[in-house]
């Protein structure tokens, strides 16, 4: 163990909540950048900065611009931008990721991490996702994919070098080996893997040997982190990334879930990046216990400035939280039109079309709230918890009528409505916590209704939040709460979202 001082005090896990799966992690002198998964959402791959690995501030999206990043309208929810690993060497930041669904493995690279990035060198001679990068003492650039196999590359013009070679399986009888890093730490090589599945099986695995290339030993206490078959409050651990601090402590990020309400336990806000101490013991890596309150780190800490719980629209650009459902062409979502209101225009006709408008942001807080003014004008919009085409809750304004619907696989259903004057008006959700644990309770509830000037709420409708989980909707991503237009042009002059007691 450690012989480091230890401070009091605990800090809340995950560190970065919300929909942030896949995490990947580097270091340049005292400050971390972190990126993450963001499947069918544009713009992608989120990009967050740290002075202590505990407080992160988003910075941008490495995938902000059409000739990066292209989701077609026959892409499924939960393709798209899969597993970026973030790695700086030789003065630059690369940045290699797998778009499925269009393009495969692309790899980007940064002299800044909030940008801009590169456009895309495709890499048609790595196959499969979760690529890895890796340098060793020559030069030589190894790249792992899941499976687990590995080839040469040379990262600037996306040439590879001889076919593809198996390196490890992971433990025997677990599945689905992926997620590779490649270290050299010390004397040895070390291959980190994901293993088991990003479900509850989930789990993380290490070997190690005396070459990028293998062989690999697997570590005898593998898997080296799992909560598989445990009633821990963090499930589907797995995904993770090593990294070292300045002091020489080492540590993890991974990706978990926090399952709420009964059988079989209902996560909302999708895979959230988790941080946990690592310490070395006869060569390999133990990582200390992964709970929601991490014992502080031993340096300062550097608290990130809150995102404002309101955006007044009143910037040229969209803060980097928006995200939209494939693409966000600007003739269709703008704040230059209406000075100080974001104004979209419909292109499909509801939040069941791929092509939907929407700009939203993640749910991060179990209990939360959301309001936007909405002005529908001529059209029809309003707000909606979206989780993909077919699960996907909304409040919304149009000609004097206020409307709540719900999608639920094959079924979209009028779940009530209300007249409201013409003109602006503020809707709102308020999501909590459902009742104390019961066997068939859902995770939470979702109570869409009118926020009245005086601050009044009233609620129309109260949802059972499990139908829009991924134990129910299956994928791999997580609420998202914003804005959209279903008919004509719609104006927002404002959101607001804030966590509840």
């Amino acid at each position: 163990m450690s012989d480091r001082p230890q401070p009091s005090g605990t800090v809340t896990n995950p560190v970065i909540p919300g929909f942030h799966p896949d995490p990947s992690v580097c270091r340049v002198g005292d400050d971390y950048y972190l990126v993450c998964s963001s499947f069918e959402y544009f713009p992608g791959v989120p990009v967050f900065h740290s002075r202590d690995l505990v407080n992160w501030t988003q910075i941008g999206n490495a995938l902000d611009r059409p000739s990066q990043l292209r989701l077609p309208r026959e892409m499924p929810s939960s393709a798209g931008i899969y597993a970026p690993t973030l790695r700086h060497h030789d003065g630059r930041f690369w940045l290699i990721v797998t778009n499925v669904g269009d393009g495969g493995n692309m790899l980007f690279t940064a002299t800044d991490p909030a940008g801009p990035w590169s456009d895309p060198v495709r890499l048609p001679g790595v196959p499969g996702i979760d690529p890895d990068l890796a340098w060793d003492e020559d030069g030589t650039c190894w790249c792992t994919v899941a499976g687990i196999s590995q080839m040469r590359l040379d990262p600037t013009t996306g040439e590879t070098f001889g076919e593809p070679q198996r390196l490890w399986s992971g433990t025997p009888g677990t599945q689905a080996p992926e997620a590779p890093h490649l270290y050299r730490i010390g004397d040895y090589w070390y291959l980190l893997i994901a293993e088991g599945g990003t479900e509850r099986g989930h789990g993380v695995a290490i070997a190690r040997g005396r070459t990028p290339a293998g062989p690999f030993e697997p570590c005898p206490a593998n898997p080296i982190l799992t909560h598989r078959s445990t009633p821990r409050p963090i499930q589907n651990t797995g995904h993770a990334d090593l990294i070292q601090a300045p002091d020489g402590s080492w540590w993890m990020v991974l990706l978990g879930v926090r399952p709420r309400g009964g059988t079989p336990g209902w996560h909302v806000l999708g895979r959230e990046t988790f941080l946990a101490p690592v310490e070395w013991v006869d060569g390999w890596p133990v990582v200390g216990e992964l709970t929601t309150e991490l014992p502080v780190p031993a340096w300062p800490l550097h608290p990130a400035a809150a995102v404002p719980a309101r955006d007044d629209f009143d910037q040229a650009e969209l803060h980097p939280q928006w995200i939209s459902v494939r693409e966000r062409p600007e003739q269709l979502c703008t704040t230059k039109e209406r000075s100080g209101w974001l104004t979209l225009r419909a292109a499909g006709a509801s939040l069941d079309e791929p092509d939907a408008v929407f700009v939203g942001r993640r749910q991060q807080h179990l209990s939360c709230r959301a309001r936007t003014l909405v002005d529908p004008a001529d059209g029809r919009g309003g707000l909606a918890v979206r989780l993909d085409e077919e699960h996907h809750y909304e409040i919304e304004a149009a000609a004097g009528q206020v409307t709540v619907f719900a999608r639920i696989g094959s079924v979209r259903t009028e779940v009530a409505s209300a007249p409201v004057p013409a003109g602006p008006v503020e809707l709102g959700v308020d999501i909590d916590p459902a009742p104390p644990r019961e066997p068939r309770s859902g995770p939470d509830t979702l109570s869409f209704g009118i926020e009245e000037a005086d601050g009044t709420f009233t609620a129309l409708a109260t949802l059972d939040g499990r139908y829009l989980s991924t134990e129910v909707a299956g994928g791999f991503t997580g609420r998202v709460i914003g804005m959209y237009a279903a008919s004509g042009t719609v104006h927002f002059d404002r959101f607001d979202y804030e966590p509840r007691p």
